[in-house]
């Protein structure tokens, strides 16, 4: 049965809050027996969207302790008074708290009166996914006189189970995906020598960045005005933090030398990220962006992943390559 949540905290839960640089001791120390499962809400993802980003918020990243044991940490910021996460759904596809397993109510309800205590009466979590601790513990409880809340839906991410080899993988797909697949590798291999090139390495990706946004707006005028000045710093200084963290995988399709598609993939607990994608234009008759994704997956598979997430997005490919679509929700709270 569902529980009543009113705002009150034990006496041997307290909350403080953390700055950019103890956020990260606490995930490079690996605190406890947190679970750091949100990729969009590691410290690398957070310091670059905030140094593009951040100038029209505060940061507000709370952790929650019981005795000296951090049981929880929320990464939040206040923005025109209310709470959210640290972040922009268009660019971190969803959010979470970092909570110790069965740790949720004690957490969240620590949380909940800090920012009732601080005046802070309005918080929007999400969007999470069903899997969240956001999730578990919103949806387990009532709301009540002093803590009202309600859910709106918000995208779907697809992704899909990774079998032990590629040619499971194919076998997996229906027959007319198979065969498309095949005859695409084929056509592919006919126009010259192909190469699939994957950057782990700093330095390496500081140069490669901007073949990758060159690929990224060579041939969509939206794709293009997306990009602007900060957009482009953004995506720099995330790809060179994630690379210092040995999470990024940054692959390029190059056909006789050249390269025609580019993925930026990340790596984060046995899944590989498909974070974003380009290719040149000139090339579409090849399927070259699909060719690219499909590359990413068996390398994937070749890396021993277990999962493959093409994140947020309706885009037919992602069911046809077998990504099952799970749904996104907010959470708005509002606080007596």
């Amino acid at each position: 049965m569902a529980s009543q949540i009113n705002v009150h905290v034990g006496s041997d839960c307290h909350v403080a809050l953390e700055t950019f640089d103890t956020y990260r001791t606490l995930w490079q120390s690996r605190s406890g027996a947190l679970p750091w499962d949100c990729l969009f809400a590691l410290p690398p993802w957070i310091e670059s969207w905030w140094g593009s980003f951040g100038a029209h918020g505060e940061p507000h990243i709370c952790s929650v302790r019981r005795g000296e044991r951090v049981i929880g940490i929320a990464p939040m910021m206040v923005q025109g008074g209310k709470v959210r996460f640290l972040g922009d759904p268009r660019l971190s596809d969803h959010f979470d708290c970092i909570v110790a397993q069965g740790r949720e109510g004690l957490f969240f309800e620590a949380l909940l009166a800090h920012l009732a205590a601080t005046g802070l009466g309005e918080a929007c979590f999400g969007p999470s996914s069903p899997h969240s601790s956001v999730m578990k513990f919103f949806r387990e409880n009532e709301p009540s006189e002093k803590v009202n809340w309600f859910f709106t839906a918000d995208e779907t991410y697809s992704d899909l189970e990774l079998p032990p080899s590629w040619e499971e993988f194919l076998a997996h797909l229906d027959g007319k995906q198979r065969h498309e697949v095949r005859r695409k590798f084929r056509r592919l291999h006919e126009a010259g020598t192909v190469q699939f090139r994957k950057i782990t390495e700093v330095e390496k990706t500081r140069q490669a960045m901007g073949t990758f946004l060159d690929l990224f707006t060579g041939n969509r005028a939206q794709k293009a005005a997306f990009m602007t000045g900060p957009m482009a710093h953004f995506f720099q200084s995330l790809a060179v933090s994630l690379a210092q963290e040995d999470l990024l995988r940054l692959c390029f399709l190059d056909v006789n030398g050249q390269p025609v598609a580019s993925v930026f993939c990340v790596d984060h607990r046995g899944t590989r990220y498909l974070y974003n994608n380009g290719y040149d234009g000139r090339w579409q008759q090849l399927s070259v962006g699909t060719m690219s994704k499909l590359l990413s997956i068996k390398d994937a598979i070749e890396e021993r992943c277990e999962r493959y997430n093409f994140l947020k997005g309706a885009e037919s490919y992602k069911t046809k390559l077998g990504g099952r679509p799970t749904p996104l929700s907010s959470v708005h709270v509002t606080l007596s």
